[in-house]
């Protein structure tokens, strides 16, 4: 541990939705800077031209802010605009050490560039990418490590001309060991002789990761790294540059990866991958959170609380006992932790969270669901049925629509033919329209009353009339969805599937 103030940060490079693996990264760092009352920062890492997305930009930090990661310091309003952020004021932060764009301290990589070679730590180099393809391919064919064979190392000084095309290479010593410290993994070791003399700067003269990520670590003061433990492997070269410069080299954090369930690496085939893929299948962001933050932690001491509050988990946090073992994600226990955290919701909330993928998925404008009467109401009897918010649209759907469609077939009961149903159905009706009230006590005494009278279980009645109102056989339950559609409603489907059936008796005989 460090006295000094505790500062860690989020870098991600803007080419596509952030993965939900490095997401829980980012959760373990934002946790460790609210604990330690230190600072989370947001850095833009877009040197990667190629692959750069400016849209990008705006969908990492919209998911940061909707799972509630925010940040201290972080791009300034004209830095975003510049990145083609709309809109940049909402998300702008700024702080005392931006530039917090990479491509925006440029000129800062290749004065470090140029003062590694000064110091003996690095070097220009023109091979062309022919060359380095055919000292590849003969290190394949042989059966070697493939890396560079180090042809421009002991070039004299001033044999390639800073003007013209080059990369800078780091000058890695050719014995010896470079250690890293992590606090979870404790010290690997690598063999000088087995690390590449990996490019600094490219010949466009923007600088590689490697480089960058250090000068701004550097610069930006962050005192502890945490990442993924697939990155471990190119730490050394960082810790080389370290030392070059002459610089601190921060306390890494190499967390275990994520993996599906059935123990490979996490990807779409287990399902959903990306904050913005979990937000549109209607999980809370209070639910990942709290998954995110137990995948590979846990309080410890035998104890077996899964339902922690924000504070609740900044509290009791520790980043340096994250396990060493490889996280699984169970889309299972996420499904049952988001169902916990739908049960507490406030009725307002939870029907202010449905809208819009009622909306959605029922082409209705939310702010006509909004003054629907059925919304709020629905809520006790969908409550304890919602896995995710996007189950509303196949569970309640039938509450918002003008008409309802469904396979006749399904209203036929068991044991019972499309005539006994219609027969059914014509009682039941005479019966609803005689009702003082139509509360979910008069309508419960009166049809069971009526399936004792027709000789009827209470299931084969109820059945019959739950598809006719809501054209499905698993619906919310039925008294109440029948006080909430109210009499004129639940009598005209009633009418009409009493006529479906009729059909199919017609067709029968």
């Amino acid at each position: 541990m460090t006295d000094k103030p505790v500062r860690v940060r989020f870098a991600p490079s803007p080419t596509g939705d952030p993965h939900i693996g490095n997401v829980r990264t980012v959760v373990f760092n934002w946790l460790f800077a609210r604990k330690m009352g230190g600072q989370f920062i947001l850095r833009i890492e877009d040197t990667d031209r190629t692959r750069y997305r400016p849209e990008s930009v705006t969908v990492i930090m919209d998911g940061l802010r909707w799972l509630g990661l925010d940040w201290d310091e972080g791009p300034g309003v004209e830095e975003l605009q510049r990145l083609g952020v709309e809109n940049a004021e909402e998300y702008a932060v700024g702080g005392p050490y931006g530039p917090y764009v990479q491509s925006e301290r440029v000129e800062l990589y290749r004065q470090v560039a140029e003062e590694l070679i000064e110091r003996g730590w690095a070097y220009r180099c023109n091979c062309t990418p022919e060359r380095l393809e055919r000292v590849r391919e003969m290190q394949r064919a042989r059966k070697l490590p493939v890396m560079y064979d180090r042809h421009c190392r002991n070039l004299p000084s001033g044999a390639i001309s800073p003007d013209e095309p080059h990369v800078i290479r780091l000058k890695v010593p050719l014995e010896g060991r470079t250690v890293v410290h992590d606090v979870i993994k404790g010290d690997v070791v690598f063999e000088n002789a087995g690390i590449d003399d990996q490019i600094l700067l490219k010949s466009d003269g923007f600088p590689t990761y490697h480089l960058a990520v250090v000068v701004d670590d550097h610069y930006m003061k962050i005192t502890h790294i945490a990442r993924g433990d697939d990155w471990i492997s190119s730490t050394p070269k960082r810790i080389l540059i370290y030392r070059a410069m002459g610089w601190e080299v921060p306390t890494y954090c190499h967390v275990p990866l994520v993996k599906g369930p059935d123990g490979k690496k996490l990807s779409k085939r287990h399902g959903a991958t990306s904050i913005t893929e979990f937000r549109n299948q209607g999980y809370l962001p209070e639910a990942l959170f709290n998954f995110l933050a137990l995948l590979g932690w846990a309080p410890g001491g035998g104890e077996e609380q899964e339902i922690f509050s924000r504070e609740e988990l900044i509290e009791r946090f520790d980043l340096f006992r994250v396990n060493r073992a490889p996280a699984a994600f169970s889309y299972d226990k996420l499904e049952w932790m988001n169902g916990v955290y739908i049960r507490q919701l406030a009725a307002d909330d939870l029907a202010e969270r449905l809208v819009p993928f009622l909306a959605a998925g029922l082409g209705i404008e939310e702010s006509e669901l909004r003054r629907r009467k059925e919304l709020r109401e629905l809520i006790p009897l969908v409550r304890e049925r919602l896995k995710t918010l996007a189950d509303i649209v196949a569970l309640a759907d039938f509450f918002f629509l003008e008409e309802i469609s469904y396979d006749p077939q399904l209203l036929i009961a068991k044991k019972m033919t499309a005539a006994d149903c219609a027969a059914a159905l014509d009682r039941a009706i005479e019966i609803l329209e005689s009702l003082p009230d139509f509360s979910e006590e008069t309508l419960e005494t009166a049809l069971r009353g009526l399936a004792s009278d027709l000789g009827l279980k209470a299931g084969q009645l109820f059945g019959i009339i739950r598809v006719a109102v809501t054209g499905k056989r698993v619906a919310p339950p039925l008294f109440g969805t029948l006080r909430i559609l109210g009499r004129e409603r639940v009598l005209s489907r009633l009418a009409r599937a009493r006529e479906a059936l009729r059909r199919l008796a017609e067709q029968d005989g």
